[in-house]
């Protein structure tokens, strides 16, 4: 018993928490820029099925609704080792960045056509009544109230993405949940602790993003 418990206390030396706090930095690192990209593609996305353009709106809605329904795990490994079949190589890091994005940005864009769709029509065609273009209509008066409605589920995604980044384990990527599994290698007794290590870190980021959420959400109904 007693050897079970030093083991335990053994699994956070310094260089094993060096080591887990690294990956927690690789782990942000990912989960920062692929949050900034999907918001942005998303949004780019989500607009362009809402606004129904002739043939394009379509195709992409098409394009997005394929994306969305491949695993994720999936979307990692053909970047990972399919692109480099036909000359594009990408780092680890940008394999997984890349196709977080592309994966996250097919579910943000859905969240931002339901939210545009969620206003009601007379609001628009309020706007355009008294001069407005379909754009300024958007930008000014449909964007703004359908931003109240998207807030919940988009944070909600976003805070899956942050847990999604542990699937890059599947191509080595060196996060936090790669390299807890290379420091409970070292000892049996390590597993239980350094599991608990790894859900109190991931706890702090998504309990950190529901905080800024509630946050902005209360600053918007303000």
């Amino acid at each position: 018993m007693n050897i079970v418990v030093a083991g335990i206390f053994d699994a956070f030396t310094k260089n094993n928490i060096n080591y887990l706090l690294g990956g927690l930095g690789i782990t942000v690192a990912v989960s920062i820029i692929s949050v900034l990209g999907s918001l942005i593609f998303g949004a780019f996305i989500g607009i362009i099925i809402y606004e129904k353009i002739p043939f394009l709106s379509r195709y992409v809605s098409i394009i997005n609704d394929v994306i969305r329904n491949l695993p994720l795990l999936l979307i990692i490994f053909f970047i990972y080792f399919v692109l480099p079949m036909i000359g594009i190589y990408l780092p680890v890091f940008w394999a997984t960045v890349i196709a977080m994005i592309v994966f996250e940005s097919t579910m943000l864009a859905e969240i931002i056509r339901g939210g545009l769709l969620a206003v009601p029509t007379g609001q628009a065609e309020g706007a355009r009544s008294v001069g407005m273009t379909n754009q300024q209509a958007l930008l000014h008066i449909v964007l703004p109230q359908a931003i109240k409605k998207m807030i919940p589920p988009i944070i909600s995604q976003l805070i899956s993405l942050v847990k999604d980044t542990s699937l890059a384990v599947g191509i080595v990527l060196s996060e936090m949940t790669f390299r807890g599994q290379i420091v409970y290698a070292q000892n049996s007794n390590y597993t239980i602790p350094v599991f608990v290590a790894l859900a109190i870190m991931y706890f702090i980021l998504n309990y950190g993003l529901s905080l800024i959420a509630n946050w902005f959400d209360s600053r918007m109904a303000a």
